[in-house]
C-alpha cells in the first residue's frame, strides 16, 4: 500500500511519479509525458515573452491535478 502524501508530493513535484508509485505505470508515464510535451511546447511559443507567466500557470495547474489525481489513487 503506498503512502497517499508521498505520492502527492512525488507527482506535484514531477507529475506522473506518484502515479508510478502508487501502481499505475502507464498512468505516471502518461501524466509525465503530457505535462513535458505541454510546458515544452508552451515554453517554446512564449520564451522571453510578456505571456511567459502563462507558462507558469499551467505548470502549476497540471502539477495540482497530478498531485490530486494520486491523492485519489491511495485514497483509503
Amino acid at each position: 500500500m503506498a503512502n497517499k502524501y508521498l505520492a502527492v508530493i512525488m507527482s506535484f513535484l514531477i507529475p506522473g511519479v506518484g502515479q508510478a508509485y502508487a501502481g499505475d505505470i502507464k498512468k505516471g508515464i502518461a501524466y509525465f509525458l503530457v505535462a513535458f510535451v505541454a510546458l515544452e511546447i508552451i515554453g517554446i511559443f512564449f520564451v522571453d515573452s510578456i505571456l511567459n507567466s502563462f507558462y507558469y500557470i499551467i505548470d502549476i495547474l497540471i502539477s495540482i491535478y497530478a498531485a490530486y489525481d494520486a491523492y485519489l489513487m491511495t485514497k483509503d
